[in-house]
């Protein structure tokens, strides 16, 4: 990923809880046929091993887990809120109209070490973490003891875990850093009122490093 210093996002906090906020990852692969990208809700534990480990599960029906091996090197792409940036949003380009049209947008990319997890157990905890944490805002929770046993067990059976074990975490908040103040608060107020409100707020509060 192309990573002008000024975009670059190397707190580590920050960069978790882009993974956390947006825990559907883009999983990058490649094996004998080339590349493939599968799209994963991860479960993010910060507090195992050196950078952290994500959890996910495919399909059994999915070639994923017979195709990597395991420790392959793997990327996971989290992708935050994005917006189009138009020049005539800058005061300056009133004046001396040396503007572009840009795009707005911050990303965190997870380098790792692949595992293939075909253990019931280990999927039956991961669903049901990912479960409690995605249910939470629910005014009642469904519960995987909500199901028939034998239904859940063909669930789970029809499914199997994968871990990454993070070497690197890669952050780029491209924010519009690079531009002056005024023209910079004229991007954030028509993202604004064009509904993009989260973005608009992480610029507002600019990148943390």
């Amino acid at each position: 990923m192309y990573l002008p210093s000024h975009f670059a996002a190397a707190d580590p906090e920050a960069l978790h809880q882009i993974v956390r906020a947006h825990p559907l990852g883009a999983l990058v692969t490649h094996g004998e046929q080339g590349l493939d990208a599968n799209h994963l809700p991860f479960e993010f534990d910060a507090g195992e091993g050196e950078h952290g480990v994500l959890r996910a599960h495919v399909a059994r029906n999915n070639p994923l887990w017979q195709v990597v091996t395991d420790g392959q090197e793997v990327l996971v792409i989290f992708k935050a809120a994005d917006a189009y940036v138009s020049p005539n949003w800058y005061p300056s380009k009133q004046t001396h109209h040396q503007q572009v049209p840009t795009w707005n947008y911050a990303v965190v990319h997870v380098h790792g070490r692949i595992r293939v997890r075909d253990d019931a157990r280990f999927v039956r905890r991961l669903l049901a973490s990912l479960t409690r944490v995605h249910e939470a805002a629910e005014s009642k929770p469904w519960k995987m003891a909500d199901a028939p046993r034998d239904y859940l067990e063909a669930m789970v059976a029809a499914v199997v875990g994968i871990e990454v074990e993070i070497t690197r975490l890669v952050g780029k908040f491209k924010l519009s850093q690079n531009k002056e103040g005024e023209d910079r608060q004229g991007a954030i107020d028509a993202l604004q009122e064009r509904g993009h409100g989260v973005l608009a707020e992480a610029m507002q509060r600019g990148p943390s490093r």
